[in-house]
């Protein structure tokens, strides 16, 4: 009876037959021995057809556990003879991707990885790291291989580093589908070379990418303007006033040299106005009341009307108000604001097509702390390869269930 039992549990059916469990309680573990029946036939995706047993190998899997008790599938699995002499192994359909796994334990490890290091997955499973870690990344190159691009049009692009010192790789997002799609080891104009080979491995092409969000880089610009012949570089508002917000810090440590009143209104300048407090809205008001004399306060002025200027839509009305400001902030004496006209002038044209395609890199900038973080899941293994996994865990939003059902 209790055979029965656990046939049904596991899903196994005929020819297979639950023959034996035996429990050990000292080291509290359950093992299932699994059979079949006599005289059976088995295909194989190579030859149509049912094909004779030539011998058997006892193959041994880590399967879910039953309560708290590791639980392991003993099978006497088959390997039958081909038509043309060949002896080949056909294991049962619930072998896992990778040796020694059921399909239902790894969906469980892949699963747990979406939500957890790789540490606390091996502590929650009874496996090592390494064994954790190849389950996930078996299951990643598998799905990735299989990705379909055909619909990707707008891609973002950013960079992020995977280690101390210069180690960097690239991150290419679906913008719509805000998913990663690629990712590839350092920071230069061939990484997108490399996205665009990518796509012709995926059933699409360089020539279906018509916008690109990237950040100021030069080899971005690069490898975009060599390798997506039709996509249009946009520099969201977010970055330029970025540069902006900076550039009032660097106007009030200037100034603060000789201004002790400046002292302590870092934050209270970066944050926006309306999120502050009464006391530090009414100390950044008082600040602006001095706006011809204190430079700072201009920096600030500067960086709201930028602000402002990027949040309209018709750009012809975008492209007339930003060569205005850029005009008056040359004139001005606040030299690091002067460095955001220059940059603004020379990136003029990606920085106003954000007024008509409002994409951004938003969604992996988002994302960026949780890659940080994510180098903790690598507990002193920080490869690319580990990185890469872990991103795609994370991000990549895998299709998995063709690979496994249970996986879904």
């Amino acid at each position: 009876m209790h055979s029965k039992l656990f046939e049904a549990a596991l899903g196994i059916s005929d020819p297979w037959f639950v023959r034996e469990v035996d429990f050990n309680a000292q080291t509290k573990t359950l093992t299932i021995q699994i059979d079949f029946v006599a005289g059976s036939r088995f295909s194989h995706p190579e030859v149509a057809g049912g094909h004779p047993v030539h011998d058997t190998v006892t193959k041994r899997y880590r399967h879910l556990n039953f309560f708290e008790h590791d639980c392991y599938l003993e099978v006497r699995t088959p390997r039958v003879k081909l038509p043309d002499g060949r002896v080949v192994l056909v294991e049962p359909d619930w072998a896992g991707k990778l040796s020694g796994f059921t399909l239902l334990f790894e969906a469980m490890v892949v699963a747990l990885a979406q939500q957890m290091p790789f540490s606390a997955v091996a502590r929650t499973v009874g496996e090592s790291w390494h064994r954790v870690y190849a389950i996930c990344e078996r299951y990643v190159d598998l799905a990735v291989a299989e990705l379909d691009l055909a619909g990707v049009t707008a891609a973002a692009v950013d960079e992020t580093s995977y280690r101390r010192g210069h180690n960097y790789l690239t991150l290419v997002a679906d913008a719509d589908a805000r998913k990663v799609v690629f990712v590839t080891e350092g920071k230069d104009a061939a990484t997108v070379g490399k996205f665009a080979a990518h796509l012709r491995e995926n059933n699409a092409a360089p020539e279906q990418i018509g916008v690109v969000s990237i950040d100021m880089s030069p080899a971005f610009i690069k490898g975009v303007s060599e390798h997506l012949p039709n996509a249009r570089i946009t520099f969201d508002k977010f970055h330029v006033v970025a540069h902006a917000s900076a550039a009032v810090d660097k106007t009030r440590r200037i100034e603060q040299k000789t201004d002790p009143s400046l002292k302590g209104l870092r934050w209270t300048l970066l944050k926006d106005r309306d999120g502050l407090p009464a006391a530090q809205r009414a100390d950044l008001d008082a600040l602006i009341a001095n706006v011809t004399t204190k430079r700072t306060a201009r920096a600030w002025l500067y960086r709201e009307q930028l602000r402002e200027i990027l949040e309209r839509k018709q750009i012809n009305v975008v492209s007339a108000m930003l060569e205005q400001w850029c005009t008056n902030v040359m004139r001005s004496k606040v030299e690091p604001m002067k460095e955001v006209a220059r940059m603004i002038r020379k990136h003029f044209d990606g920085i106003v097509a954000w007024t008509q395609t409002r994409q951004t890199n938003g969604f992996l900038e988002a994302l960026n702390g949780l890659f940080q973080a994510a180098k903790r899941k690598a507990r002193g293994y920080v490869s690319f390869k580990t990185m890469r996994t872990v991103i795609f865990l994370i991000a990549g939003k895998l299709d998995f269930s063709a690979i496994n059902p249970h996986a879904a």
